[in-house]
């Protein structure tokens, strides 16, 4: 090994591992200021991250048919070689756990530890949109609670009957979260505690769901609907937590695996949200690293084109017409967009200073940088910090696709009008409000036939799928008991555009 080298050559073993840590974290901490979890770094087979792909990436989970499924698709495409397999997984959690290949080299063991347990885990850990709906700590605990507990209701109730609640729970995940206001933090022994309390109070429990039902006729003038609206709390967009609170039919039980699939599609909701930020963070974060271990002849010049190979990789932006589709690397946009700023505050040409004025040559992109962080959403950051010169890159305009017309017009190029409407039409792509359907419960009478009404608005031509809107339907249906009732509502003119309905699976 050369002198002051942390490695030569691709073979590595926990020695080198740990040299390569000691001198990332440095350069990490010292000279970029991050500020992470602690740490905590696996090896594994390329069975085991086939594994961890199956549960969203979490090491561990309760069992269901859909995981098994996914593994067989992965494998499947793994084996014919379709498909390459991560060189890592990161966890969202405290400590922070990194899965690395054991097949990966000795440079990528290094670009994935300064990729996943520097990059990733400074995003986890500063972004509002994690701070805010996740606890880290909490996470591995909850899975480890959830897995048990639904072990154990199969035990006790049957596979099908549990495998019945979860399919129907899991049709419903997307729209089982909270969007406008901050979850409760999970905690182990608060979730044992109110099991155990479910378990020995059922039948209060249960006689509690009705306290909505109103026992005395409204005062005269009082409108019913809108008093028993009121009750119930609606209107609610959160299905899976209306369901879990107000449902005629299910058990105690039911209703805590309800809880266990929307607690764990809550921890997961930042995620698309910040995809774009946060892979263009951590690879920003582990191409600098990288680069400084180069500079102060950590790594030799051989380590660093295969850096650099691995790198151009990553954030490569297919053309629109590649059979992969016509999306943006979130990867290339990501880094694209973080090494933009980092010239921005370094060499701003004239139009960045008109364009970013906060920022363009104030000497510190780090401070910038930590701070986009921390405190935006891919929307958001896309809306505050594209530049023209990006969009020059990527070769950006805007098609505007009028179905009355036969052709595509280009309304939107590069000038200084064009720049704005580009910008502003791709935040909107990354937008959740506008990418997720707002389905909404609006109405139920528990005291008559207990029909769920439930509304969607949106506009002419964003209409739900008639065939996967009733499928869907068909479970929340087998977890309310009654008929549930489903409108499509045009959000400007409250025009009934479509409607959808289907009774209750259950025996």
């Amino acid at each position: 090994m050369g002198a002051g080298l942390l490695y030569t050559g691709t073979d590595w073993d926990f020695p080198t591992l740990r040299r390569s840590y000691d001198a990332i974290e440095e350069i990490a901490e010292k000279e970029l200021g991050l500020e992470v979890y602690p740490n905590r770094i696996e090896i594994i087979t390329p069975e085991q991250m086939l594994d961890i792909y199956t549960s969203h990436g979490m090491p561990l989970t309760y069992r269901h048919w859909s995981y098994g499924k996914r593994f067989l698709q992965h494998e499947v495409s793994y084996r014919k070689g379709y498909t390459s397999l991560a060189y890592e997984v990161v966890i969202n959690s405290n400590p922070c756990i990194s899965y690395l290949m054991e097949g990966n080299t000795a440079t990528m063991q290094a670009l994935v530890i300064a990729h996943a347990a520097f990059g990733h885990n400074h995003f986890f850990r500063n972004n509002y949109l994690f701070r805010q709906w996740t606890e880290a700590s909490s996470i591995l605990d909850y899975l480890e609670f959830a897995r048990s507990y639904v072990a154990r209701c199969e035990d006790r109730f049957g596979a099908a009957a549990v495998e019945r609640v979860l399919d129907a729970a899991h049709a419903l995940s997307h729209h089982g979260v909270h969007r406008h206001a901050g979850t409760r933090q999970l905690n182990l022994q608060t979730e044992e505690r109110r099991q155990r309390e479910r378990r020995e109070y059922d039948e209060k429990v249960y006689n509690d769901l009705w306290r909505t039902v109103p026992t005395t006729k409204p005062a005269p003038g009082t409108d019913p609907v809108a008093e028993r609206r009121r009750r119930l709390g609606l209107p609610e967009e959160n299905l899976l937590y209306f369901l879990e609170k107000t449902s005629p039919r299910l058990q105690s039980w039911e209703r805590e695996i309800i809880r266990i699939v929307r607690l764990i599609a809550q921890y997961f909701y930042p995620q698309p949200q910040g995809k774009v930020m946060n892979e263009g963070c951590a690879t920003w974060v582990h191409q600098r690293i990288m680069t400084r271990l180069h500079e102060k002849e950590l790594i030799d010049d051989a380590a660093f084109l295969e850096v650099l190979h691995s790198t151009s990789n990553v954030i490569t932006q297919p053309g629109f017409d590649h059979p992969a589709g016509g999306d943006f690397n979130p990867y290339a946009l990501g880094y694209a967009m973080m090494s933009d700023i980092e010239r921005i505050c370094r060499e701003p040409t004239a139009e960045d200073r008109r364009w970013f004025p906060d920022f363009a040559g104030n000497g510190d992109p780090m401070g910038t940088l930590r701070d986009a962080w921390a405190n935006y959403r891919d929307e958001s950051f896309i809306q505050q910090f594209l530049s023209p010169a990006v969009m020059r890159k990527f070769h950006m305009f805007r098609l505007h696709d009028d179905t009355r017309e036969p052709y595509l017009l280009v309304d939107a190029i590069h000038d200084e009008d064009g720049y704005r409407e580009i910008r502003r039409s791709l935040a909107r792509v990354y937008d959740p409000g506008v990418n997720t359907a707002d389905v909404q419960v609006v109405d139920v009478d528990l005291a008559g036939d207990r029909r769920l009404m439930l509304q969607h608005r949106t506009t002419p031509g964003r209409l739900l799928q008639a065939k996967d809107a009733e499928n869907t339907l068909r479970y929340l249906a087998s977890l309310w008991g009654y008929e549930v009732k489903l409108v499509e509502v045009d959000a400007m003119t409250e025009a009934v555009l479509a409607t959808h309905s289907a009774g209750p699976l259950r025996a």
